[in-house]
């Protein structure tokens, strides 16, 4: 890859990346394409950062604004570097109470002490990098260390498996099942649960995995009711998904979510409490978690 082509963006803008495989389909090379948050300060202001093995065409540059907001940064590179693996040398791990998550890149960094998970942050987006994904890892760790037992759990949108794989490693003896409605994202989780040694499958200490539309999927009808259902994704869908959230969650369950600005935690809390659920946990800081309870 010898050209990179930077274009500001939201983080909506750049998490919507992930759903689509095929953003530039007059391309003969697609480009390798990874979005990032350079400052945590400005959580909302990412960069689209695009890999290409030639110059890029007029097309694809326009294809660029349209994904982003801003005018397209040439940059000629270096043809002996590997970009993308270098374009990740910056994500840096993240500790979340006994998680530590870390990209290939920091795999001898991992400490003796924690849980470690290895996730490609080329692959998908919720590596732990984001101040949401951390904030769900620190999240369930405390609900363990309350002595919370969950035997039934959800992570609907799971984009890595990686909430799913965290979830499993605090209740071994639970039953847990990831979805997305993004394919990709599936099987992106299914190559992560093999480098992470998670079992897939149907039985209690097994991850099963399915393509899904938020709650609509007979796999997660099946497996309901559940006492823990995880959500980290983006503030519209939440809203959206607290009737049958409601619906899917056993009396006495748990609802974490995640994915929100501190300016929507208001709104995403009032729609599920207005389905019956209490809000137990608002979370802190630009990105809060909420927890839910029945």
């Amino acid at each position: 890859m010898s050209w990179r082509v930077t274009v500001p963006c939201t983080r909506e803008q750049g998490e919507r990346i992930a759903d689509d495989e095929d953003l530039f389909p007059q391309s003969a090379v697609q480009p390798v394409i990874v979005a990032d948050e350079p400052d945590e300060f400005r959580p909302d202001d990412w960069l689209l950062h695009a890999y290409f093995d030639q110059r890029p065409s007029d097309a694809e540059l326009a294809k660029l604004r349209e994904l982003g907001n801003g005018e397209p940064e040439i940059e000629h590179l270096d043809d002996t570097a590997d970009w993308v693996t270098r374009s990740q040398t910056g994500l840096q791990p993240i500790r979340a109470g006994r998680f530590f998550v870390h990209t290939p890149m920091h795999f001898a960094d991992r400490p003796p002490d924690t849980v470690n998970f290895e996730i490609d942050a080329g692959l998908a987006f919720g590596t732990g990098q984001h101040a949401t994904t951390a904030g769900c890892l620190a999240t369930l760790d405390g609900l363990a260390s309350k002595d919370c037992v969950f035997t039934n759990v959800a992570d609907v949108g799971t984009g890595t498996g990686l909430l799913a794989f965290a979830a499993l490693s605090l209740w071994p003896a639970a039953r847990c099942i990831a979805t997305d409605i993004d394919p990709v994202a599936v099987d992106v989780s299914r190559e992560n649960a093999a480098i992470n040694r998670v079992r897939l499958g149907h039985v209690p200490g097994e991850l099963l995995l399915a393509v899904a539309d938020g709650m609509d999927s007979p796999m997660l009808t099946a497996r309901a009711p559940f006492d823990l259902i995880i959500a980290n994704i983006l503030a519209g869908p939440l809203i959206e998904l607290a009737p049958a959230f409601a619906k899917a969650l056993a009396p006495g369950g748990t609802i974490i979510l995640a994915g929100l600005l501190d300016s929507q935690a208001d709104p995403v809390a009032a729609a599920y409490e207005a389905v019956g659920l209490k809000l137990k946990e608002r979370g802190c800081g630009e990105w809060p978690v909420l927890v839910l309870g029945s």
